[in-house]
């Protein structure tokens, strides 16, 4: 799950993470007071007011309804500030993670600014070469890790967190040291790494940066950046918190409708729905239709209890998709089988009225059963020997539709 930028700084807050002064505003008007406020206790005019959506690249980024205007905008006075946040506000912004569609920005940050000396990058990931936490750091702050991997790769310093003992004080020290911080700075920094450490394994994190991290010119270090993705494997662990963290605006609502089902559905650029159990299996199917020239539509995972309503509400998602032009239904029968998977199929194509070419490959436990209750279902749907067999008819039929 991921989150908004002020939603991450306050959990790393809580985590001993220093951050700026900051306010989230829904409004202009809130955003104005907000900057008030903030003036008010900084004793300084100038503020940030910073779009909030889920992507990456927003200062880079340009809005569709006004060209000239990024999505990281300083600013002085509350006025401005307000104004600023009105121009942003309810506008689709653009940005190299966004795509051209580009995400509409409905709320924004308004924050301090500060005097910064130096723009550093921290973040933790899993290794899952290394089967451990990794902690890095990069003295080329404020641009795109990417970059700076594909650059400079041995300008990014990494420390693996051993289970056992934690993230300790000495790699934290080796990080601050590498990144060449001296005096309060290595001080300050050696106690903020350790406190990421801590708060992306005990807030279940799949990802979290401070990008740019930066170092003041009094010495403080500060997260002026924040992103957090959440594992969702773990949210049975948090519910209590992460319901308040969730923006479904952010999401797709194919997406979001599919997870009410406990459906694993990822909607792609394709043409070419997929209805699959075993996300290994739906990631192979997808390779074998582009194998044939086909795009897939989605990725959609049933799992292992195919019945009619999950097959029915499945057959929902990938039609709600005006892109579709076929549907490839691959099924392994392991734990579920393949009749009552067929059956489903069956209830399912008939309760919601399939219009567009289907395919189905059925393979596994009571496949027999399966295919002769396909054979005799009365609908128009096209039988597969196997996989391949199955792309190639679905790629085919696709394309004449």
């Amino acid at each position: 799950m991921k989150i908004h930028e002020y939603q991450a700084k306050a959990l790393l807050s809580q985590y001993g993470v220093v951050v700026p002064k900051h306010v989230p505003a829904f409004t202009a008007d809130e955003a104005k007071a907000a900057a008030a406020k903030l003036i008010a206790e900084t004793g300084t005019e100038v503020v940030v007011v910073k779009s909030q959506i889920h992507a990456g690249g927003r200062g880079k980024g340009r809005f569709k309804e006004d060209a000239e205007l990024g999505g990281v905008k300083v600013v002085k006075g509350a006025d401005a500030a307000g104004a600023m946040a009105g121009r942003m506000l309810g506008n689709t912004l653009v940005t190299i993670q966004t795509g051209e569609a580009g995400k509409k920005v409905n709320r924004v940050l308004v924050e301090q600014g500060v005097d910064i000396d130096r723009e550093l990058y921290v973040g933790a990931l899993v290794d899952r070469a290394r089967e451990r936490v990794c902690v890095m750091a990069c003295a080329e702050g404020g641009v795109e890790i990417e970059e700076v991997a594909a650059r400079s790769p041995e300008k990014i310093l990494k420390e693996w967190i051993d289970p056992a003992t934690g993230f300790c004080g000495y790699q934290a020290r080796r990080l601050a040291h590498g990144l060449g911080l001296e005096g309060n700075a290595f001080k300050n920094a050696t106690r903020l790494l350790l406190s990421l450490g801590k708060a992306f394994v005990e807030l279940d994190c799949s990802i979290c940066e401070i990008n740019p991290l930066v170092v003041t010119k009094s010495g403080d270090v500060m997260a002026l950046d924040a992103k957090i993705n959440l594992d969702d494997n773990a949210e049975d662990r948090h519910k209590a918190t992460w319901s308040e963290l969730h923006d479904a605006s952010e999401e797709e609502p194919t997406e979001l409708e599919a997870k009410s089902y406990n459906l694993s559905y990822v909607k792609l650029d394709g043409t070419i729905g997929c209805m699959v159990n075993g996300a290994g299996l739906a990631m192979a199917t997808m390779d074998i239709i582009k194998q044939f020239g086909g795009e897939p539509a989605n990725f959609l995972d049933v799992g292992g209890s195919a019945d009619a309503k999950r097959v029915a509400a499945a057959f929902k998602i990938i039609l709600a998709d005006d892109a579709v032009k076929g549907i490839f239904v691959n099924i392994f029968g392991g734990i579920v089988f393949c009749d009552r998977v067929a059956q489903g199929v069956v209830d399912a194509a008939k309760e919601v009225g399939i219009t567009v070419p289907l395919v189905v490959r059925l393979e596994g436990t009571n496949v027999e059963a399966g295919r002769k209750i396909l054979a005799e279902s009365g609908l128009t749907i096209t039988t597969a020997s196997d996989m391949a067999d199955g792309a190639k008819k679905i790629v085919e039929l696709a394309a004449k539709a």
